[in-house]
């Protein structure tokens, strides 16, 4: 009994040295809790806060002037002095400057012949045009049939050269900076640049040139992306015509209607002989932009990107980030700008504030859209959003006392270039869409004594997405999936930022864009049977293991939350999901 009353005592005094150690490790991480967690979490959402006023007064501000603009302002042709060149009698063609066209291209299978064409197309006197192919290609058999479309082009009497490197130092920037080394390029007064996947309209020099050539004080003149592929009407009317006679032929009508329509079809043929590249001039859009939910999305921010952000840019400041392409340049602000740099993954944002830095004026030209394409594939997608991210923000790091120190531009296009375009646009812009949505509102979940203003979880977010979403009527419904597609995108843009501005050793990495052309549609009966070798390649783990807390967050929220996230929280772990396992774009095996 005696062993028994001393066993039983010893097990309650180790009992209650348990409860007791829980009851005071539970104390301590409250006391950890009210003393540091809840206090940086506070701290660190009313930063996020003011990042998120200063984002949102920039793009309603940006908004207004556009409006504004748009309602009472002046078109470019009357801001500045445009008029177009004639051939005259005596001088003959020589009155249209020498103008030089720049494609760079890597490896570019599927569009290689699109890209020459168009600029081969380019409506300008023969002998006042030089078309340059830089190709860095590392295939042979693509450098072959690149090199074969320029000599067939030139066996028409087209003014082209075909530019090989034995290195791809600097990438794009070091073959553009090749470029302009040679005779015929160092003649020439202005330079177009053209990537592989954009095909200009054949009046795009017309509509150019002419504000360079009667503006001394401009040294760019952009035009707009737009993102689509034509095909001809006379192939669109066949089609039309083979849908409506297979419904014929299932409703079973007569076969005198049936032969009233290919009656009709053959006297079409009979009209339109010409092959269906010669009907070139009479198209109809087929945009990219309908390949997939993805290129939906790109489009409402990249049309916002440009409506507003350049438009802005341009009639205010006459300053803007070149695109890098779809733009002319004058030769002589190359030359004073310093030229080409490879410093950093954005070498066209970079010549573009030297040159500005310098005192030469930009032009956006809206209403001068060039067709491009989007990129349709994810992991094409992550690529060129970690150069457009970690880019700009590295060249801030680079640039920002250059730009302090300058004396050639006024204090307030300096404030400009560092708060507005450089700041708020490429960093802030960046971030605070994680750090708020995915970081501090999924933590009060569990430290309710956090709590984020409802003008900062509703109305303020709701404006910034219309704003967005106005650019792209035909998208509007879309609204809700944009949002959770550039929440999960934010954090891919937030690490590159990151890496950007600390400038670690991936800051320079640079992966070309694939373009696809049609071969996401030529390939897709082979896509089953290549898919399940390639899921692999598809899964993002960090996506995932984001996805997975806010899941856990969401849950918590649905059982004991204060302030009722979980909807949005469901949703948002469910597009971090899906796009971490893959799920989002098409497919394009290799061939």
């Amino acid at each position: 009994m005696e062993k028994l009353f001393t066993f039983a005592f010893v097990s309650e005094l180790f009992v209650y040295s348990q409860d007791d150690i829980a009851g005071k490790i539970l104390q301590i991480l409250g006391e950890i809790k009210v003393s540091f967690v809840v206090p940086f979490l506070r701290i660190f959402m009313y930063v996020n806060l003011v990042l998120s006023i200063m984002l949102f007064t920039e793009m309603n501000f940006m908004a207004i002037v556009v409006a504004v603009n748009k309602l009472f302002g002046k078109k470019p042709e009357q801001r500045y002095k445009w008029e177009p060149f004639e051939d005259d009698e005596e001088q003959g063609s020589s009155v249209y400057p020498l103008v030089l066209v720049q494609v760079p291209m890597f490896n570019e299978r599927e569009v290689y012949q699109l890209s020459i064409g168009a600029a081969c197309g380019l409506s300008w006197p023969a002998d006042r045009i030089v078309i340059q192919v830089l190709d860095d290609s590392t295939d042979p058999v693509i450098k072959a049939k690149v090199e074969m479309e320029c000599q067939s082009w030139a066996n028409k009497g087209v003014s082209i050269h075909y530019q090989v490197r034995d290195n791809r130092k600097g990438y794009k920037a070091g073959a553009l900076k090749e470029g302009l080394k040679h005779e015929y390029a160092k003649k020439c007064e202005y330079v177009v640049i053209f990537d592989a996947d954009f095909q200009p309209e054949p009046d795009f020099l017309a509509r150019t040139i002419p504000f360079l050539h009667h503006n001394s004080e401009l040294g760019l003149v952009q035009g707009r992306w737009k993102f689509g592929k034509y095909i001809s009407l006379k192939l669109i009317s066949f089609q039309l015509l083979t849908i409506i006679r297979r419904l014929f032929v299932e409703i079973k009508w007569s076969f005198t209607c049936l032969d009233k329509f290919i009656k009709f079809k053959t006297w079409l043929q009979e009209a339109t002989p010409q092959p269906y590249h010669v009907v070139w001039l009479q198209m109809a859009p087929k945009l990219n932009t309908d390949d997939c939910l993805m290129t939906r999305l790109q489009e409402m921010s990249l049309n916002y990107h440009f409506k507003v952000e350049q438009e802005y840019g341009s009639i205010t400041f006459a300053f803007f980030g070149f695109n890098g392409t779809a733009g002319v340049w004058r030769m002589s602000t190359l030359d004073e700008a310093g030229g080409w740099k490879d410093r950093t993954t954005v070498e066209d944002m970079d010549l573009a504030v030297r040159a500005s830095l310098r005192g030469w004026k930009f032009l956006y030209l809206d209403s001068l859209m060039v067709k491009n394409e989007l990129p349709s594939v994810l992991k094409s997608y992550r690529y060129q959003q970690h150069r457009w991210s970690c880019g700009p923000a590295n060249l801030f790091r680079k640039m920002f006392f250059e730009i302090i120190r300058n004396n050639r531009v006024t204090w307030w296009k300096k404030l400009y270039v560092l708060y507005s375009f450089f700041f708020v646009r490429k960093i802030v812009a960046h971030i605070v869409p994680f750090t708020l949505y995915c970081v501090v509102l999924p933590a009060t979940v569990f430290i309710p004594e956090v709590m984020i203003p409802t003008w900062m979880t509703m109305y303020l977010p709701t404006i910034i997405t219309l704003l967005n979403a106005v650019g792209t009527p035909r998208s509007f419904y879309l609204v809700v999936f944009w949002v959770l597609f550039e929440n999960v995108m934010s954090l891919h843009r937030a690490k590159a930022t990151l890496i950007g501005l600390f400038g670690t050793r991936s800051v320079n990495e640079w992966v070309v864009t694939e373009k696809h052309g049609d071969a996401s549609k030529v390939k897709a009966p082979t896509q089953q049977t290549r898919t399940w070798f390639k899921a692999g390649e598809r899964i993002l783990m960090l996506e995932i293991c984001v996805g997975i807390i806010l899941f856990g967050c969401a849950c918590y929220d649905l059982a004991y939350g204060k302030y009722h996230y979980f909807v949005f929280i469901y949703l948002q772990s469910i597009a971090f999901l899906t796009m971490g396992c893959g799920y989002i774009g098409i497919q394009v095996p290799n061939s």
